[in-house]
């Protein structure tokens, strides 16, 4: 077992955190040439050869194919949530919405898990979670209508409705993942094992096969560094850390240096309403997060 290095730990949680910042801008480079179909076949590609090396190098074939014996159809269901139809929702609302409404809208999934773990797992919904779910979808209605809340206009009502789906959609990912006795790593490879196909199934059906370069190229990137490189850094930094807390917190980071380059590379004017709500919704999660783990100690 690896000791336990707090600073390596949180350079490794930095560095993922600055990479995620970076996929929103990337997904609306890429849906600028692709489908979100088109997209998603070549991310899920990409990141389904990264995740095969990466988990051979740490563990036998004998060991992953051990896992998927003793659960096929749960994978198989899992793979079908992600990446199929969970990405295919949350790119096809990056279709309709400016990125500095659907980045923020899609950080509020930590609040859907929450709810759904009441009916699906038993859990009581604690004062902390109330506060936190009104607090964060006050900021989603803010980003929603640009400030606008008596007039409730929306720049697509459609792409704020799939952007919040999406967030349903992966809770139920992560809740259904409960019960898996797999490693995360074996996991997510045995998910996009069976997915990626599905993926590349749809996008011939529907779409066809993307020629664009650039748009490959984009699209290759968010495999890399939205499904792949990145997932596998926040984990070891998470078994690296002492302090757990101090890792998990620096994801606050992530959707404000994201805006940065939604303005910088995208051109978006980041408008007074997006920054306002996102710090409500921010301040939703850490708030109920803190809380959780105040009830455990």
């Amino acid at each position: 077992m690896e000791d336990k290095n707090q600073s390596k730990a949180m350079a490794l949680g930095l560095v993922a955190v600055l990479l995620w910042s970076t996929v929103a801008t990337a997904f609306k480079l890429a849906l600028q040439h692709l489908t979100p179909l088109q997209l998603l076949a070549i991310a899920s590609m990409t990141s389904l050869v990264l995740l095969l090396v990466v988990t051979l190098y740490k563990h036998s074939l004998h060991s992953i194919l051990r896992y998927w014996r003793a659960a096929p159809w749960r994978f198989l269901l899992l793979g079908a949530i992600n990446p199929l139809l969970y990405y295919v929702i949350l790119f096809q609302a990056y279709n309709l919405l400016p990125a500095q409404q659907a980045q923020p809208l899609n950080y509020t999934w930590a609040l859907v898990l929450s709810l759904l773990a009441v009916p699906l797992l038993g859990q009581k919904l604690h004062r902390a979670d109330i506060i936190a779910l009104v607090l964060g979808y006050f900021g989603v209605l803010i980003i929603s209508t640009r400030g606008d809340l008596l007039g409730l206009q929306f720049d697509s009502g459609l792409g704020v409705l799939l952007a919040l789906l999406s967030t349903v959609i992966w809770a139920l990912y992560w809740i259904l993942n409960v019960q898996n006795k797999a490693p995360a790593d074996v996991s997510l490879l045995l998910c996009f094992v069976h997915g990626t196909p599905l993926v590349l199934l749809a996008a011939w059906w529907w779409d066809g096969i993307p020629l664009n370069t650039e748009g490959m190229l984009s699209a290759i990137y968010v495999g890399v560094f939205e499904m792949g490189v990145t997932f596998i850094l926040w984990m070891n930094a998470m078994k690296l850390a002492t302090y757990t807390s101090r890792v998990s917190n620096l994801i606050f980071l992530s959707p404000f240096l994201s805006l940065i380059l939604i303005h910088y590379i995208l051109g978006e004017e980041i408008g007074i309403s997006t920054f306002v709500g996102l710090v409500l919704i921010v301040l939703a999660v850490s708030y109920q997060q803190y809380s959780a783990r105040r009830n455990a100690s």
